[in-house]
């Protein structure tokens, strides 16, 4: 659950995200965008450009259905633990500067594994402090993270992937400690 302030983003005196089925009941809400979200992460994703317009267009893909501000970066502050997330007015900044840095070491390709999962799990930390939609964020990121993967030669086994284990090390990551992450990604190569 999100820490956040004077948030538009749910309907007035609940913390349910606004819906485009109006679901009021977050269990309901939660059943639904994760059945959705799973349908159209099995449908052709959006090109593959792997910048920040190609990142936006993986969240609308995948939450369109559930939520109208799909695909666009949050304007409100939120924080998780106490943890604040980069402020709504510098998100369009970070993420631009965030991919061009992607762009300048070529995307990871031509890495090897180890390499790989070392450059990627600091992107990936970097990504997750922005964190620039109120929701989704971690779909997204893994979503992306398989494209970049194959994109850089290394072929992404999301049956390895422990859920809890990479939020842990996702988290840990946010502290500056990206050791577990980088084992996560590589233990999924």
């Amino acid at each position: 659950m999100y820490d956040v302030q004077d948030d538009t983003y749910c309907y007035p005196g609940t913390t349910i995200l606004k819906n485009n089925l109006d679901l009021r009941d977050a269990e309901a809400l939660s059943a639904f965008e994760t059945e959705i979200t799973d349908q159209r992460a099995s449908e052709p994703l959006p090109e593959v450009a792997l910048d920040f317009a190609h990142y936006k267009a993986i969240h609308h893909h995948l939450f369109q259905d559930v939520y109208d501000w799909a695909g666009r970066p949050r304007s409100v502050r939120i924080s998780k633990g106490g943890n604040p997330f980069c402020y709504p007015e510098y998100i369009d900044r970070e993420m631009d500067k965030l991919f061009a840095g992607l762009a300048e070491r070529k995307y990871l390709e031509g890495l090897k594994a180890d390499a790989f999962a070392k450059e990627a799990a600091h992107f990936l930390a970097e990504l997750n402090a922005i964190h620039p939609f109120r929701e989704g964020n971690g779909r997204t990121q893994l979503t992306f993270l398989t494209l970049l993967a194959e994109q850089a030669g290394h072929s992404l086994d999301l049956e390895k992937m422990d859920p809890k284990a990479i939020l842990a090390a996702t988290i840990e990551s946010f502290g500056g400690d990206e050791t577990a992450l980088r084992k996560q990604i590589a233990s999924m190569l």
